[in-house]
């Protein structure tokens, strides 16, 4: 009877050596996404200690996909910043934003909805309203759009590097950004008709 013959001695060194190198390779991947969330993470934190701190710091800047291409109360000059069904926020500059962060599983993104809505009709020509969907699947996104009737553009961030750029904690969240691009207010959560119009008057009257 033949028995397996036992691989040769370079050809269990080969595989060791092999394996070897496979599981430095994944350690070395995994210390680098951790190095790099570190990073990413802190950077967040950072930018919303600042806004706390009234520093005005620049708002980072976003290019995504255009999810939600309804321009009703955007003025002809910020719509020509839809290129290629993308958006980069920089393109804004020169007018005030105010930076909805939201999802269609969020239940208080459901509650403030119509209060932007009707806040982006009322300021229409002395800000920008901007929507961006994290953390969702599109076709569910479009729906919460199409139930609300929203009149502004929502651009939708597929990964999570909106997300950990402007340290998002949760959702909703809403910054409110001058003409200068600088972050002048920030408001975690719900965000409540009174809040959003002071914010508004914050943000257009800063950067004059």
């Amino acid at each position: 009877m033949e028995t397996p013959s036992s691989p040769a001695p370079e050809q269990a060194s080969r595989l060791g050596l092999t394996l070897r190198l496979l599981a430095l390779t994944l350690v070395a991947g995994l210390l680098a996404l951790l190095v790099w969330r570190l990073v990413n993470v802190g950077r967040g934190g950072r930018l919303v200690n600042a806004v706390r701190e009234h520093k005005k710091p620049a708002a980072p800047d976003l290019s995504l996909k255009v999810l939600w291409r309804h321009t009703e109360t955007w003025n002809r000059s910020e719509q020509a910043a839809l290129v290629d069904g993308r958006l980069k926020l920089s393109s804004l500059r020169g007018q005030p934003v105010v930076l909805n962060f939201w999802a269609s599983w969020c239940i208080p993104c459901k509650r403030e909805a119509p209060r932007l809505v009707a806040s982006a009709r009322t300021h229409r020509g002395r800000l920008v309203f901007l929507g961006v969907d994290v953390k969702d699947f599109p076709s569910d996104a479009r729906s919460f759009l199409r139930r609300y009737h929203v009149n502004y553009v929502s651009v939708r961030d597929g990964g999570s590097r909106a997300y950990d750029d402007y340290g998002l904690t949760g959702l909703p969240e809403t910054y409110f950004l001058d003409n200068r691009g600088r972050i002048v207010a920030h408001i975690v959560g719900e965000i409540s008709r009174s809040e959003l119009e002071d914010e508004v008057n914050t943000a257009t009257r800063s950067g004059s």
